[in-house]
């Protein structure tokens, strides 16, 4: 009864937990990279452009604009879309 338990907790683990500490490390660490000129996207959907840097906050300019942002505000997925070149496609 123990063992199926442990390995109830342990699959849990690795397929749970463990991918969730991951993507939040890489939440912080590309936050901590951003600068000057970076194209991002918020967690609401918010293109534009990073044109200031404060600890906590960054100001985005969009199209008629800008924004003040909460570093936290950035969406991950979106922004390295964003900033990736596109594909080639041969025909």
């Amino acid at each position: 009864m123990l063992i199926p338990m442990v390995l109830i907790i342990v699959v849990f683990y690795f397929f749970m937990i463990r991918p969730q500490v991951k993507k939040q490390k890489d939440q912080k660490k590309y936050v901590e990279e951003l600068k000057k000129g970076d194209k991002v996207v918020t967690t609401a959907g918010i293109h534009g452009r990073i044109i200031d840097l404060n600890e906590t906050t960054f100001l985005v300019e969009v199209e008629n604009g800008k924004i003040r942002f909460d570093k936290s505000a950035i969406s991950l997925d979106a922004s390295k879309a964003l900033n990736t070149p596109p594909v080639a496609v041969k025909s």
